[in-house]
């Protein structure tokens, strides 16, 4: 790992100085004024915990069980599209990462490296993010790609059926059309000779290799672009879980949930668990973060089946902060793209062992030592 590196913040700043300009802004902003993005991280921060003293914590467990699975933590790497930008082959970096430290791995339908390149690296232990996009014909092809690889669930992403406004991306060049958007992504590459040596002269051309076969000829992420954008549907309905039921057996989990009666919806449509999530404040921004919808939803829900959260969480006290509010487990985002940023598969590597022994910490100076037994008797109570 790079030297002094203590927290997610450092790696954030990592990121920062490795990036160019335009993919930093991508990955750490969020939709109009960000005030959700600031809320995610904000309501976290202000969740009193109880320290409580003289209790045996001398072993502590943070293992968990998800669909069949234990896993050593509760938190997976959730879907971060476009991550093999960040870093060469960086979802197949982030994939050995999470293998290695006994967590799932996320693959975005819009990542870098194929459903296959991963399940290679990691069979039976990723999951796959599903965008449903209006051409039913190429993504009735992806979901059979996506069945013979075989994860461990199908990560349903339903806060998208039209895309956010992102400030940030018009401001850095990253979205500017033409020669001009051209021009300004060359010249914040050349103001980053690692990362222009890593990813883009080292590595294989950057393409979304998931919607290959998506448009004849095409394989670079900007002739991909515009059939994305296209495609995404603004007519889905929980209906169209039937449509998938029919050709994904394995668990599927519903991520987008910020209502209580969406996460009624999703139940009485056959998921399998929901993600409580605003899209890591990057779709409709002034929406409630995602800690504060999360025990609504929670108690909605009422245990039968699981519930798990992202927005915000930057470390193993946030995801401690959000298991005794409900949570079954964590999805972490920009902790972990940030770091794969900074430093590769090491670097992610080390951001899991960060929040791992973060959360230790945190289970032993609240008097826990099984991390499935997290609930609301670990939060202070104002008198």
């Amino acid at each position: 790992m790079p030297p002094r590196v203590a927290s997610i913040s450092d790696y954030r700043e990592l990121a920062r100085r490795r990036l160019p300009r335009m993919l930093f802004e991508y990955v750490d902003g969020g939709s109009y004024d960000e005030v959700t993005l600031r809320a995610n991280v904000q309501d976290l921060q202000a969740i009193r915990l109880r320290q409580r003293v003289m209790r045996d914590v001398s072993a502590t467990s943070l293992a968990t069980h998800w669909f069949g699975r234990d896993w050593s933590l509760p938190v997976a790497l959730g879907p971060v599209g476009f991550a093999g930008a960040f870093a060469r082959r960086g979802e197949l970096q982030a994939a050995r990462a999470a293998g290695a430290a006994g967590v799932p791995f996320t693959l975005s339908t819009v990542g870098i490296c194929s459903v296959e390149e991963v399940a290679a690296a990691l069979p039976g232990a990723f999951w796959f993010q599903l965008y449903v996009i209006r051409d039913r014909g190429f993504l009735s092809g992806l979901l059979e790609r996506v069945a013979a690889a075989r994860p461990a669930a199908l990560v349903l992403t339903a806060d998208l059926p039209v895309a956010g406004a992102r400030y940030r991306d018009v401001r850095s060049g990253m979205n500017a059309p033409g020669a001009v958007g051209t021009l300004s992504r060359l010249w914040q590459a050349a103001l980053r000779p690692r990362w222009s040596w890593d990813v883009a002269l080292r590595g294989r051309p950057l393409a979304f290799a998931n919607l290959e076969g998506a448009v004849r000829d095409a394989k670079h992420v900007d002739e991909l672009l515009p059939w994305l954008f296209r495609n995404m549907d603004p007519s889905v309905t929980w209906q169209d879980l039937d449509w998938i039921r029919e050709r994904w057996s394995g668990p599927l989990v519903v991520k987008g949930i910020l209502d209580p009666e969406d996460a009624a919806a999703a139940l009485a449509a056959g998921a399998d668990a929901v993600v409580v999530s605003n899209h890591g404040g990057r779709q409709l921004d002034g929406v409630s973060s995602s800690i504060r919808a999360l025990p609504a939803i929670v108690e909605r829900v009422a245990g039968r089946i699981p519930v798990f959260v992202d927005g915000g969480i930057r470390s193993g006290i946030d995801v401690l902060r959000a298991l005794a509010l409900g949570a079954n487990g964590c999805l972490l985002g920009r902790a972990w793209a940030y770091a794969l940023a900074a430093d590769g598969e090491r670097g992610v590597r080390h951001a899991l062992a960060v929040i791992r022994e973060e959360l230790r910490v945190a289970m032993a100076l609240t008097g826990l030592t099984r991390v499935q037994d997290a609930g609301a008797h670990l939060l202070h109570r104002e008198p």
